[in-house]
């Protein structure tokens, strides 16, 4: 794993292990929601580290549940489909009160997944965070995953004909 972090100031102003009444940095507010929510399946961190009225830019569809309840939503969604899910963070950046990770998802299908039944095969795929944090809490997050290649790796769809054959 690399870590970079820019000269820019933090807005926060300790790390973990810190006095209690100060306020978590950037860094490692992510890397708990990321290692304790993705990594353990810990859905109570969410209560604790995300914003009740964090902007979410990734699209859930219309329905999707605001602030913790809807972070829950979907660790809860992607456990049910992939009880070995795991998310590990390759990089990290940290700019001001911004973290950008890139990120290795990994899980066997076998629960159900967009409406598929079980499929017994494993995926990994690249996932691309950004994460800002105010006081300890995420209050805004884009997220982009490649949900073709979740599909393809699980054998639910198939690549066009001459896709990768230089054809």
């Amino acid at each position: 794993m690399t870590h970079t972090q820019l000269d820019a100031p933090l807005s926060a102003t300790r790390t973990l292990g810190g006095s209690p009444d100060e306020p978590l940095t950037a860094e490692p507010v992510v890397r708990r929601l990321i290692d304790e929510r993705f990594g353990h399946g810990s859905l109570d961190v969410c209560d604790e580290l995300i914003s009740e009225e964090i902007a979410e830019h990734q699209d859930y569809g219309p329905n999707h549940a605001p602030g913790a309840a809807g972070v829950k939503a979907v660790v809860t969604s992607l456990r049910r489909a992939f009880s070995d899910f795991k998310l590990e963070i390759e990089d990290l950046v940290v700019s001001g009160n911004t973290v950008w990770t890139r990120n290795i998802a990994t899980g066997t299908h076998d629960g159900l997944y967009m409406g598929h039944a079980p499929s017994g095969r494993s995926f990994r795929i690249y996932v691309f965070d950004v994460l800002r944090v105010v006081d300890s809490r995420v209050v805004e997050h884009w997220g982009v995953r490649d949900r073709v290649a979740v599909l393809t790796q699980l054998g639910l769809l198939s690549r066009p004909r001459g896709a990768g054959t230089g054809s």
